[in-house]
Formats: C-alpha cells, sequence, structure tokens
C-alpha cells in the first residue's frame, strides 16, 4: 500500500483526538474500521505509530515523525489545491465576479453600480452574517470580493494573507419607534436607555463586547439582547418592544426613527476584500470605488444619517482609498 493524504489526515485526527474512539466519531467511521485502517499505515510504515492506553493512545517516536511532516505537508497541499482554484477562476472567469456580503444596504447597490459600469460580468452574490465564513470563502477561491465590517479599528479576519481597504466608517445608532419618547431629540444619550431591552442582528466580531463596555461606562448593563435578523429587529422596535443598535446607513423605515447615539460610542468600519493573488489590480480599485460610491448612495439615502453628516461636515464621515 502507498501512502496517500488521507492516510496523514487519519493519523492527524487519531493524534488530535487522543483516541481510537474519538477520532472514529470525528471521522465518521466506525472504530473496528479505523483500526483496521491504522494497522493498514503502520505496516506501510514499517512501525507502530501509537501505543495504545486505558486512557487513550500516544505517538510512538515514529508517529511523532509522521505527525511532523504531516504538519507541513497537509497545508502546503491545501495551499496548492486553493491556488490552483483562484488560477483557474482568474484564467477562465475573468469577465465574472462573485461578490459575498453581510447584512445591510451597501451589497445590493454595489451590485447594481457594478452592472452599470461593466455590463458584461455576470454578477453573483452570497450572503452570511458571518465575517469569518466570508473571509474563508475569500481564501478558499469561492469568493472574489466581499462587503463586510468590523467594530471600531478590530483587524479583519484573514488580513495576513487578505487584503482590507476600508469603503468608510460610520456611527452607530440607535433606532427607535416613531413613538417613543426619544425619537423628538437630535441625538440620543446611551445612559438614557437604561431600561430598554435590545435588538441586533447577530455577528461574530467584538461588537458584542463593545457595545456592553460601552453601556458599562454609561453606568448600566443591557437588560436583554435580542439577537435576529433585520426584518425581526425592526419588527421589535416597530411595536416597541426593544430598542435596536444600527449602522448609520440603515434605510429610512416607516415607524422607524433613527438616531445618532451622543459621544459616538460605538462606530462601525466597512471593510472590501480580496485576495490579492486572484484579482487583478484594476479590477480590485473599480470594484472598491462603485462600493465606496454605493455607500455615499447609502448615507444619502438615510434622512438621520444625511442630518448628521450636515451638522458635521466632512469631518462626519471619512473613507480612505
Amino acid at each position: 500500500m502507498e501512502l496517500e493524504l488521507r492516510h496523514l489526515k487519519t493519523v492527524r485526527a487519531i493524534a488530535e483526538a487522543g483516541s481510537l474512539t474519538r477520532a472514529a466519531t470525528a471521522l465518521g467511521l466506525a472504530q473496528p474500521a479505523l483500526s483496521a485502517q491504522l494497522k493498514r499505515i503502520e505496516r506501510a510504515l514499517g512501525g507502530e505509530l501509537f501505543d495504545r492506553g486505558r486512557h487513550g493512545v500516544r505517538a510512538t517516536a515514529l508517529g511523532e515523525l509522521v505527525l511532523e511532516r504531516a504538519r507541513f505537508v497537509l497545508p502546503a497541499v491545501t495551499e496548492l489545491q486553493q491556488e490552483a482554484v483562484r488560477f483557474t477562476h482568474t484564467a477562465r472567469n475573468a469577465q465574472r465576479l462573485r461578490l459575498g456580503g453581510t447584512h445591510g444596504p451597501l451589497l445590493g447597490a454595489l451590485v447594481a453600480l457594478l452592472t452599470d459600469v461593466a455590463p458584461e460580468a455576470q454578477v453573483t452574490t452570497q450572503a452570511s452574517w458571518s465575517v469569518r465564513e466570508l473571509a474563508t470563502r475569500l481564501t478558499e477561491g469561492r469568493l472574489d470580493f466581499a462587503v463586510a465590517g468590523t467594530c471600531g479599528t478590530a483587524a479583519p479576519p484573514g488580513a495576513a494573507h487578505l487584503t482590507w481597504q476600508e469603503i468608510a466608517v460610520d456611527p452607530v445608532f440607535v433606532m427607535l419607534a416613531d413613538g417613543h419618547p426619544l425619537a423628538r431629540h437630535g441625538e440620543v444619550r446611551l445612559a438614557d436607555l437604561t431600561h430598554e431591552e435590545w435588538a441586533c442582528v447577530p455577528g461574530d466580531g467584538c461588537f458584542a463586547d463593545c457595545f456592553t463596555a460601552a453601556c458599562a461606562r454609561a453606568g448600566f448593563a443591557p437588560l436583554r439582547m435580542y439577537e435576529t435578523d433585520t426584518a425581526s429587529c425592526v419588527h421589535l422596535v416597530q411595536v416597541g418592544r426593544a430598542v435596536g443598535l444600527c449602522r448609520a446607513t440603515f434605510p429610512t423605515t416607516p415607524g422607524v426613527t433613527t438616531r445618532p447615539l451622543a459621544g459616538t460610542p460605538l462606530v462601525w468600519r466597512h471593510l472590501l476584500g480580496w485576495h490579492p493573488a486572484a484579482q487583478r489590480a484594476d479590477t480590485a480599485a473599480t470594484v472598491l470605488a462603485q462600493a465606496r460610491s454605493a455607500h455615499a448612495g447609502a448615507a444619502a439615502r438615510s434622512n438621520g444619517y444625511a442630518d448628521w453628516l450636515a451638522l458635521r461636515g466632512a469631518a462626519g464621515r471619512r473613507a480612505r482609498a
């Protein structure tokens, strides 16, 4: 039997699980089948890879050697596969743009702008609430560009090997029912929302921790946070069950008033990401320019944000190349 990559993955899984039983469960195999496979691998390599004991398995000296090689070989093969996917996409699908995005108005607006400036391009979209998932799709060559964001100055996922460029930085606003007493105010102090329940869309960054910290600085802990989809957040606000957190570009919505938080305790960075090895510089520059235009349009369509920007002028919003 010749050693294959799947055999190295099996050995790694056993070492990580610490027992054949747990490894079999993780690999979706019956334990006798995994034991038989391990014996075949050991015969091919000329010795035992693990010592079996009452409390599990432990790698032998030969096993440690194999595991050490696997730590280099498996990531290298994965990277080769990803590079091949990116190369194939670049060579054969130059007129195809696969865009990903989280919740918000920018992805749809970006699609509309790109189809205007590049009508020959075949634009497709994928959505996810997880920025990490979008970064993984970029890394694996399953997306060309992703519109996402991070709280404050937090680094986006995959920053070491992906390119992330800032589209704009927005203040985080609060959503109130039109009849809420604070909806008449030009801005709302976080401390005035002490007794409210909250609604927000989910995310996998640090926003929830930053919000909790901002509330603590204002002298309270939030009573409850409903993490749900955008439509449900809006409904909870409209019926007065909660107040919501939203980006300042949140579109004008019947029954809902958006107001800035005094002192801007929370900000959101809109980002465009791509893999530099898979995209031409001119294509990335075009998509980034259109993403910034999409944000400017979304800001103009939000009455509350337009008012906030008018009061603060150009300093109220920044976007960097």
